[in-house]
């Protein structure tokens, strides 16, 4: 065998990733606000966009003939204009108000009572209200009500403030601050208190100490370790914790599963005191953090919205202030590039304006199939957008990829992060894919989203009789839905419905109240 060294032509195909197609995949998937931060990157960091704002509202011209001031005005400094304070405070009432081509009454009808006018004559005695009652600082500006405003506060201040009143070891304060920083917004320690003495150094003991302390601060119930100890914390608050109460706490499980004969068993009470302690339990707080800095709950802003047109079909157009909009600043390109005389100046402006010029177009790009994608799914789920949930199809991405020509890689970037706004409400792109269920003798499938909702009206229009995981499967196959009893039993699950033992027990003690 021999070694030879030559040169060989061959032609293939392959599938090259630029930088500007990975920047196109990168952006179809991104978020309104994970967008709205790259292009916030991008227009700082590239010199040749800027972003498309609407028009500033035009500055006010000046007049071209100067305010009468009284004198005559030869073109210089304009003289300040002329204020009612610089009238003799002992003119008449009639000139004044002549003078301000208004009545006095109307001046000063939220102030102090009306002026009172002299004895032989009309001449008037203004007396100026003191500072305190003006409303206004010493030098007339406008007050600041920003200053006044006050920032709110969050728990793990709330706590801080307490530990500091509570004690004044240093070492306890130092225990208590790190335990304290493990308090999560529900207001439980989700670190252990061995951890949390491994971490410091400190004996075990002095940190459960510390934490007994903590968990005495306002609000009841706060750093306990699990919702058993929470309801307990609040309950010795209350002075309610009772060997009866401590039993029916360290069973939540029963509670949760309504079995109330065995928590009569365990608690040692009959069915009244057992109901009055339930009811004892419901008004406790399970998460006593919660009312510290809570964070401002945000809207889901949608990308496409949709619409009834008169003629009976649909609507869809992309949301224009959920698209960011830059451009291409080309004259102050063609400027800066005259004077660019480096090799280096002139290729950094080189691929900054392919760089902006990509950008736009992958923002365009990006903009396009959104909205390609959403009206493909608008037109597979319009019964939806008629009916509702019941009549939701199964769809799946293969189906809409080949109606639009594309990939189904493409399609799933498209929808992720995407919501349309509709009639019914704002939804997620993804919410409109569902599996499909297939129908009994040979029917037509059913979406599961469709068959999910079907078994939410069954339950809520249960009567006397609480329907069993199979009664709901006889009812399902009887409307031509071929189901088994586990996946009925995975959506009931799923819709947090308890089981048909746990609804009637419920139901059983509401009637027994």
């Amino acid at each position: 065998m021999s070694l030879l060294q030559r040169l060989e032509m061959r032609q293939g195909q392959a599938l090259v990733m630029t930088p500007q197609l990975l920047q196109a995949i990168k952006l179809l998937q991104l978020s309104q606000l994970d967008l709205a931060a790259y292009v916030d990157a991008e227009l700082e960091r590239n010199p040749l966009l800027e972003r498309a704002e609407g028009e500033a509202a035009p500055e006010r011209e000046a007049p071209e003939s100067a305010p009468e001031s009284g004198g005559d005005y030869d073109g210089g400094e304009a003289p300040e204009p002329e204020s009612w304070l610089d009238h003799d405070m002992t003119s008449s009432r009639s000139e004044m108000e002549s003078a301000l081509d208004t009545r006095l009454d109307n001046v000063f009808a939220d102030e102090n009572p009306a002026p009172r006018e002299q004895a032989g004559g009309d001449q008037l005695s203004l007396t100026p209200a003191p500072y305190g009652n003006t409303g206004g600082s010493f030098d007339g500006e406008a007050p600041d009500f920003e200053a006044s405003l006050t920032a709110e506060t969050s728990l793990r201040e709330h706590l801080v403030a307490q530990l500091d009143l509570a004690t004044s070891s240093p070492f306890d304060r130092l225990i208590g601050s790190f335990l304290i920083d493990a308090v999560d917004e529900a207001g439980y320690l989700r670190e252990s208190i061995d951890a949390v003495s491994e971490r410091l150094g400190a004996r075990l003991d002095d940190v459960a100490r510390v934490l007994k302390l903590v968990q005495t601060f306002d609000p009841p119930g706060v750093a306990a370790r699990d919702l058993a100890e929470c309801l307990a914390i609040q309950l010795r608050e209350q002075d309610r914790f009772d060997p009866a109460m401590e039993a029916l706490v360290s069973r939540l499980d029963l509670v949760a599963k309504r079995d109330f004969p065995a928590l009569r068993k365990l608690c040692g009470v009959d069915d009244e005191d057992l109901v009055e302690m339930l009811a004892e339990i419901r008004r406790l707080d399970p998460k006593p953090g919660r009312a510290f800095g809570a964070q401002a709950v945000e809207v889901l802003i949608p990308d496409v919205f949709v619409r009834a047109a008169p003629d009976g079909s649909w609507l869809v157009e992309l949301n224009g202030e959920a698209l960011p909009r830059v451009l291409v600043n080309q004259s102050y390109y063609a400027r800066v590039s005259k004077g660019a005389v480096a090799e280096g100046d002139k290729a950094f402006l080189s691929e900054c304006l392919q760089t902006a010029n990509w950008l736009t177009r992958s923002l365009e790009q990006r903009a396009r199939t959104i909205l390609k994608v959403a009206t493909e799914i608008v037109r597979q789920q319009d019964a939806f957008f008629l009916h509702g949930v019941a009549h939701l199809r199964p769809l799946n991405l293969k189906t809409v990829a080949e109606a639009i020509g594309m990939h189904e890689s493409t399609v799933s970037r498209v929808t992720s992060n995407k919501s349309i706004g509709t009639s019914r409400g704002t939804l997620e792109m993804k919410y409109f894919f569902t599996a499909a269920i297939p129908g009994a003798a040979g029917a037509a499938a059913h979406s599961s989203e469709a068959v999910r909702h079907r078994i939410k009206q069954l339950v809520d229009a249960e009567a006397a009789d609480v329907l069993s995981d199979d009664a709901l499967v006889q009812r399902l196959r009887d409307e031509g839905v071929d189901i088994a009893r586990r996946t009925v039993a995975k959506y009931r699950e799923s819709l947090r419905i308890p089981s048909s033992i746990e609804r009637r027990r419920a139901r059983m003690a509401h009637a027994g109240r």
